[in-house]
């Protein structure tokens, strides 16, 4: 094996090849730590069972392998799964008992529902003979897991696959002590699994003589029932362990079970109202008619670079999904609820995925192994993990935040602002391409090429980008308006150059009958920092009227600042003035996955947040369909009759206006207590959206109650406000409490109800303690203003976790709401665009 060296085994009495069979010696696996959740979203655990460690990390043969080359390294890792920068030879590593990585491979047929096993080579002086995993071995230092799990099954079986093959099950920890306490393997297995259609022929594989001797198929239950019974022909494995989630997430998988999901998918789409969404054209002058073509032309390939973000096989996925959806009924519900999230895994579940790659699209590779007469190739499903990857397609699979975190601090200050800037990617070099290279001072450390490296969108993503461009462009010189013509043109330079200041700057200036939001935007997708923006796109028509109406709360946006319940010290004395534009939403697309917004305050870059402020687009009609049918009928399940009267669209649409200008007041560019100056984005990372989001809320309603006291707004909102926030609380949990709206609004409800402000009666219902609820509201405003203020990430933490939980007050009223099969949410329908981009 090229790269992968072996250390002299210990002496024959303590050879793990006297260990098979019922007179064993025994061997030290004691588990040192419970579940242990890791920086890949999984959980680990500790194997318990003396027999349970990797036949892969066992040293063997070092000392013919010492004179050809360096001896292998392999990262350190802390206890918890991360990296720590320090890497040392592989000996080493396991004389210190330090903490590393290897990777097992699985590779399963579907159709005969069997694993591929290797047979073990006689010379090997661990476990020779035995049957073992398709594949596996240690991750070298600077390697990548999936970039180890390609190179070990193309050495060992000669098996070429993209990474697109590989599927994420599990990760577990085998924590042993072996050979009289000289060798310590505390190793973290990413264990992947490959799904072909059928068998791949045997003589497809070149079989790496040195430590594979044969190849064979075994059905999975027939191998699982012979590691039970510790056969003397396998390497042992603890199948009643952890590791037997291997063989539970097969035989769940595939087992027979069509009806069951089909009414769970039944179940999961009624959660969405489908609502038609079909705002009047009629005040659209001629040249925007006609680049409103054009501009719903761009929103489509805008909605392809989003599915692109979100997984690197998701579009594939998409496509495959939407032509098998007239196959069966039961692929038509896939495809319906796949549309509604974009992604397999479900928004209103903690993204729990109702689909598996055994749903997935089929691939077919004519040369992954050497050619056998009358066999076509390899096909294989395209993979995706079960638990939805925290960092998208943003970041390297397997890399961890302290990964992340080391090679940042690494770069230059310039360098670092691009690697955490909104618009660029965050990659691996191919490390196929330069295997190793020796330190410049004659060390044996190797240095891999594989190391992170920043990728602006407008490469990454370059051939989409090229075509929105090229279509904004034709748009602009249709549209009769100025300010729109200005937006579009510097929107499609932007996609081009990664340079977003300009087209910002326009987008804030807009003022034509045709509104349109392009580009990336949001960073919710990204879970491990709130980093990176995701491509999303809003067309809709200008309601003159209703935006006339809402002008006051931009224009009292410096009065608001200089009032908030926080330090004077943390105020902003420059403000600017927030346009506020009310829409009609015509057609939306990127990533508008899930439950549906109602508003939205841009930009997000906080060099134009400090210069110019914010603006602000609400979406009406969509208000109006979620009011109608979402919120009225959770008022009539949880709100006290008397209370009741309270709840009305007013007072709910005043306050999404009131919430989306907090956005823009507050905290935003910060200086530390070190000196140093950030941004609340950079300091709170994953915990930023979420608070941001409560903030936005709950200032909102302090922000309200204040106009209201400088007689700005009637003093009928004066309690209406809160028993329509109040019900607005259940409406926004129920997104769940992995999204950021949903963690937020738990975190203000606790909040609110432990102050006494909302009241749980006995009759299951809820009202609002009206002399209770202005004091908590600004106590909860203060606390987090305070705490973006100051970037204190433990304490966003500290806060989240403690209060944005699902409280039985909560369960009650979500029961209450699902008895009564109220919607989570609307599921737009596009007549009037569809029809529109069916004409062209």
């Amino acid at each position: 094996m090229a790269r992968k060296l072996r250390i002299q085994a210990p002496s024959s009495t303590a050879s793990p090849l006297n260990m098979v069979g019922p007179s064993r010696n025994p061997v030290s696996c004691e588990p040192q730590y419970p579940r242990i959740p890791t920086p890949w979203g999984r959980f680990v655990y500790p194997i318990a069972q003396r027999f349970a460690f990797s036949p892969r990390t066992i040293a063997v043969n070092a000392a013919a392998s010492m004179a050809a080359a360096p001896e292998e390294r392999l990262d350190v890792l802390n206890a918890a799964g991360e990296k720590t920068g320090v890497s040392k030879p592989r000996s080493e590593v396991h004389r210190d008992g330090d903490y590393h990585r290897a990777v097992h491979v699985w590779i399963y047929s579907e159709s005969t529902g069997e694993l591929l096993l290797q047979r073990r080579a006689d010379c090997k002086d661990s476990w020779p003979g035995q049957w073992d995993i398709s594949s596996a071995g240690h991750i070298s230092a600077g390697d990548s897991s999936l970039f180890s799990a390609q190179r070990e099954l193309e050495e060992e079986l000669g098996i070429k696959l993209p990474v697109d093959a590989f599927e994420l099950l599990f990760v577990f920890l085998q924590e042993c002590v072996i050979n009289n306490g000289t060798y310590t393997n505390n190793e973290y297995n990413d264990v992947y699994l490959v799904t072909t259609l059928t068998p791949i022929p045997l003589e497809a594989f070149t079989l790496q003589e040195s430590e594979v001797s044969a190849v064979r198929y075994m059905c999975f239950d027939e191998y699982k029932s012979c590691l039970a019974k510790e056969s003397g022909e396998y390497v042992p494995y603890d199948v009643n362990g952890q590791y037997g989630q291997l063989f539970n997430i097969i035989e769940e998988r595939y087992k027979d079970n069509t009806e069951s999901r089909s009414l769970t998918l039944q179940k999961q789409i009624s959660r969405y109202a489908p609502i038609h969404l079909e705002p009047d054209l009629t005040t659209l002058s001629e040249g925007d008619r006609e680049a409103l073509g054009y501009i719903l032309k761009a929103a489509i390939v805008i909605d392809d670079i989003f599915y692109e973000q979100v997984w690197n096989s998701n579009r594939m996925l998409r496509d495959w999904l939407k032509g098998h959806s007239e196959s069966s009924a039961f692929d038509k519900l896939k495809w319906a609820y796949y549309s509604i999230n974009k992604s397999p895994w479900s928004c209103l579940d903690e993204n729990k995925a109702f689909l598996s790659t055994a749903d997935s699209a089929v691939k077919l590779l004519t040369d992954a192994t050497k050619p056998v007469s009358g066999w076509k190739g390899v096909q294989y499903r395209a993979a995706f993990p079960l638990d939805k990857p925290p960092g998208a397609k943003f970041y390297p699979p397997d890399m961890d935040k302290k990964e992340f975190e080391l090679w940042k601090s690494s770069l230059t200050d310039k360098e670092q602002k691009e690697a955490t800037g909104f618009f660029t990617v965050i990659k691996r070099h191919d490390s196929l391409s330069s295997p190793s290279l020796t330190q410049s001072d004659g060390s044996d450390q190797t240095k891999t090429s594989d190391d992170l490296f920043i990728v602006p969108y407008s490469k990454e993503y370059r051939s989409s980008l090229e075509k929105a461009a090229e279509l904004l462009e034709k748009a602009s010189v249709c549209s009769d308006s100025p300010s729109l013509k200005n937006f579009l043109r510097t929107k499609a330079n932007a996609f081009l150059s990664n340079d977003y200041y300009e087209s910002d700057i326009a987008w804030m200036e807009l003022d034509s009958n045709l509104d349109v939001t392009i580009g990336p935007y949001e960073t919710y997708e990204d879970a491990l920092f709130s980093y990176k923006a995701t491509f999303e796109a809003f067309v809709g028509i200008r309601d003159d009227t209703a935006t006339s109406q809402v002008k006051l709360f931009g224009d009292q946006l410096q009065d608001l600042e200089r009032n908030l319940p926080m330090d004077n010290i943390f105020k902003s004395d420059s403000v600017s003035a927030a346009p506020i534009r009310v829409i009609n939403l015509l057609y939306n697309s990127g990533d508008v996955k899930g439950p549906q917004t109602i508003a939205f305050n841009l930009p997000n870059d906080e060099r134009i947040v400090n210069e110019r402020g914010t603006a602000m687009v609400m979406l009406k009609n969509v208000s109006e369909a979620k009011f109608k049918h979402i919120l009225k009928p959770i008022a009539d399940a949880c709100i006290r009759e008397e209370q009741k009267e309270y709840v009305d669209f007013e007072p709910y649409y005043t306050h999404i206006v009131c919430h989306e200008c907090c956005h823009g007041i507050g905290p935003h560019s910060i200086t530390l207590r070190s000196g140093k100056k950030s941004t609340v984005r950079l300091e709170l990372q994953e915990f930023h959206s979420a608070l941001e989001e409560a903030k936005a809320d709950i200032v909102g309603l302090w922000a309200l109650n204040f106009l209201i006291k400088k007689g700005l707004l009637p003093k009928s909102l004066s309690q209406s406000m809160y028993v329509s926030f109040l019900a607005g609380c259940f409406r926004s949990i129920r997104f769940g409490l992995e999204e950021a709206h949903g963690k937020g609004q738990a975190l203000q409800f606790n909040w609110l109800y432990d102050k006494g402000a909302f009241v749980l009666h006995s009759d299951g219902k809820f009202s609002v303690d009206f002399t209770k609820v202005e004091d908590a509201v600004e106590s909860l405003s203060r606390e987090i203003l305070t705490i973006q203020a100051k970037g204190d990430k433990a304490a966003a933490q500290s806060l989240l976790q403690s209060r944005a939980t699902l409280t039985e007050p909560l369960r009650v009223a979500l029961e209450k709401i699902e008895h009564m099969q109220v919607p989570v949410d609307i599921s737009p329908k596009f007549g009037t665009a569809n029809k529109l981009l069916g004409n062209i």
